[in-house]
């Protein structure tokens, strides 16, 4: 029903709809949107306004109307609009002690949790990082239509050193890293900053690897510039002695194969190579 507004007040608009007969739109039922604080943030007198009749009262002379039932409801299709996993896009409207609110659509708005805002550092409170008004992109991680809600993470769309590797590397690879420990027939290999990886070593790679575990304290800061010199490339120290590969034990550089890139579930598989 099309009417024309004649006054508004502190809690809503007065809407003429034929001569003689207003109805009232109360300023809940104006805007899906939370950004409309008061009714004049939404219509002004003598606009010409699309509202649905939610009640009629004869007795009391009044009619209730809805503005927004008329623009139809954006959480209507919401979760298939907005599936878990999919990336958006919008500013950010408002920024609490424990995350930011982002208006992903008109009527739409999602949630950012201050853990999920980076992954480089640690923060107390979004306002370190964000900015009422600043756009920002983020992955979504759950939506509950029912109630309305949508979380966010923006950490979840930065890469991270694993996925910088996999992107860097193919299988088939010879790459170098060291060994951290070797126990139970695997060792943790680390192949560059913050990446570290598991290898099976089996029979003599592993019998005296326990026996052998030397500098198992070896300076990490002396060891990362050969790492990140070596690591690309397939020379590794430490390997086969006269046709027979040595055991495998902590603190080795060695050289290794890459058997698997798994991209999605950020996982790389290695075996010995020398």
């Amino acid at each position: 029903m099309r009417g024309t507004v004649t006054r508004v007040t502190d809690f809503g608009a007065f809407v003429e709809l034929e001569p003689g007969v207003e109805g009232l739109i109360h300023l809940s039922e104006m805007s899906w949107s939370k950004k409309a604080r008061k009714p004049s943030d939404v219509v002004k007198p003598g606009d010409s306004v699309e509202a649905v009749v939610l009640n009629v009262n004869p007795a009391e002379r009044r009619i209730s109307l809805g503005l927004r039932q008329a623009l139809g409801d954006p959480w209507a299709d919401a979760q298939v609009k907005y599936p878990v996993g999919g990336v958006v896009e919008g500013p950010v409207v408002s920024l609490t002690k424990f995350g930011a609110f982002v208006q992903i659509a008109e009527g739409v708005e999602g949630m950012i949790h201050v853990g999920d805002i980076t992954a480089e550092k640690r923060i107390n409170l979004p306002q370190d990082v964000l900015r009422v008004g600043q756009t920002v992109r983020a992955q979504i991680l759950e939506i509950d239509g029912e109630r309305r809600r949508i979380k966010l993470g923006m950490k979840q769309l930065q890469p991270t050193s694993i996925d910088e590797y996999i992107a860097e590397h193919k299988e088939g690879d010879l790459v170098t890293g060291r060994i951290a420990d070797v126990s139970g027939g695997r060792a943790r290999v680390e192949l560059g900053e913050g990446i570290t990886v598991a290898c099976k070593v089996a029979g003599a790679e592993a019998g005296q690897a326990e026996e052998q575990a030397g500098p198992s304290q070896a300076d990490l800061g002396s060891l990362s510039s050969m790492l990140s010199a070596k690591w690309k490339g397939g020379a590794g120290g430490g390997g086969a002695r006269g046709g027979k590969r040595e055991a495998a034990r902590a603190g080795q550089i060695r050289s290794f194969r890459i058997v698997k890139l798994d991209a999605a579930g950020k996982k790389v598989e290695i075996e010995l190579a020398g």
